[in-house]
């Protein structure tokens, strides 16, 4: 946070003063967080308790959100692989299975004029 204290007139500048140092008295007052922490964790050992059984071990939950977007159907074919249909005549082992986006080699080779149908594997 950064205040632009060059654009603030001389009444502003007063406030905000004012406001810092109710807040510098404020945290003053304030112990030590390991001594809070401390103390709550004796008085929940006294009555039996633990400080997870109390608020939790996880961190807290955030909250709900207004809608939920519906989950997405997951195919049954999801996750199978599929036998390759076009193999790159310059590397065997280089194939594709005709789904998702071509791949480099094949690309290069259709825009250089050649059909689709010349890598297909018999």
């Amino acid at each position: 946070m950064s205040i632009n204290l060059d654009s603030l007139s001389a009444k502003e500048l007063d406030a905000l003063i004012s406001q810092a140092k109710k807040r510098k008295t404020t945290l003053s007052k304030r112990k030590p967080i390991a001594v809070v922490r401390k103390k709550l964790t004796q008085l929940a050992k006294a009555e039996g308790y633990s400080i997870a059984e109390l608020f939790g071990g996880a961190a807290p939950v955030a909250p709900a959100r207004a809608a939920k977007t519906p989950a997405r159907k997951v195919s049954k074919n999801a996750g199978k692989s599929v036998a390759p249909k076009y193999r790159n005549p310059a590397n065997p082992s280089e194939t594709w299975a005709g789904r998702g986006k071509q791949p480099r080699w094949l690309a290069a080779q259709t825009s250089a004029g050649k059909k689709l149908e010349d890598f297909l594997i018999r």
